[in-house]
């Protein structure tokens, strides 16, 4: 029963995140998109912002882990007390485990920025609960990859609603000592004949849509998939099935990133889908793990600062998007 809830609660989260991604789109007037780039008590330079940023006195953060580093991690990992010192903004960090778990804490009120991946990000835009930010108040935006901005899950008609903070892969990850050869192909995780059956892990989120969906544009191609995350009913309905039959592979699913590293150091997973962060995190652990990008390439994440629309400290929080993105 549970395995059958879950494959619903997926589509029911999938055909949600298309109808915001429509919200959205349709959100937005003129050339700048969204209704204004102002949020309220912000400053109108950066200058100003700085100067209203102290008597904010303090931020307060939902971010992923190692987001926020203030040294307690690692003593040679610093990104806040530099920050507290030259802005006058103590910073308020709270953990979120999981994009739902981040747009939940958002909507509370209680945060004036977060660190949203794309699969958060359209729900917050598209729900009001962040607003456009206005890049020329950021001077280190400048800098950022162009490969970032302006992308559909971030801005509405050209109005970026935040500040782009990193992106990577999503990695194929196996226990050498258990796993040989060493996989080349997301195959090793869809296979109905893997013989690590019961021992497969895959990421419990509805965007795991499109890992089947990128494994079955390569092996597929018939089904004429362009883009995993936009697919037509038969498309959909075949990433489902592959879902299904990868269901039977699967020992524990994942969604929180520390359950994944618990279930590869007892061995209850060998192999699934990973992130770098994770991989690194057990290697420092001494857990015989590897990853690879597989020969059918990955799907990936896109995180972004952004800033809630009531913000209680708006100047705090301009000034934090600036300096998360510094060289520093």
């Amino acid at each position: 029963m549970a395995r059958t809830r879950r494959g619903a609660r997926w589509l029911a989260v999938a055909l949600l995140v298309a109808a915001l991604s429509a919200v959205a789109a349709s959100c937005g007037g003129g050339d700048g998109g969204g209704e204004s780039t102002e949020v309220e008590g912000l400053g109108s330079s950066l200058e100003e912002i700085q100067e209203l940023a102290r008597e904010e006195g303090q931020v307060n953060l939902v971010a992923w882990a190692g987001y926020v580093e203030d040294g307690s991690t690692d003593p040679d990992v610093d990104w806040v007390t530099g920050f507290e010192s030259e802005t006058g903004c103590q910073v308020n960090t709270k953990l979120g485990n999981t994009s739902d778990e981040m747009v939940t804490l958002m909507r509370t009120g209680q945060y004036d920025s977060v660190s949203a991946s794309g699969d958060a990000t359209l729900r917050l835009i598209a729900a009001g609960d962040v607003a456009p930010v206005d890049t020329d108040l950021i001077p280190n935006y400048a800098d950022v990859f162009e490969a970032l901005k302006d992308q559909p899950h971030n801005s509405v008609d050209g109005q970026m609603y935040g500040v782009p903070h990193g992106r990577g892969a999503n990695l194929l990850m196996w226990r050498t000592d258990e796993v040989t050869p060493a996989p080349t192909s997301w195959s090793a995780v869809w296979d109905a004949n893997s013989p690590h059956t019961g021992k497969v892990t895959a990421y419990d989120n509805p965007i795991y849509i499109a890992d089947a969906a990128l494994y079955l544009k390569a092996t597929q191609p018939d089904l004429g998939i362009e883009d995993v995350y936009e697919l037509d009913d038969t498309q959909f309905q075949a990433a489902v099935d592959l879902l299904k039959q990868q269901r039977q592979l699967v020992g524990k699913y994942w969604s929180l990133y520390t359950d994944e590293m618990a279930n590869f150091k007892s061995g209850d997973s060998v192999l699934g889908t990973t992130w770098q962060i994770i991989a690194n995190l057990l290697k420092a652990e001494d857990v015989p793990i590897e990853v690879t990008l597989p020969e059918e390439g990955s799907t990936g994440w896109s995180d972004t600062w952004m800033i809630d629309a009531e913000a209680a400290n708006p100047n705090c929080a301009y000034l934090w998007m600036n300096h998360i993105i510094s060289p520093e």
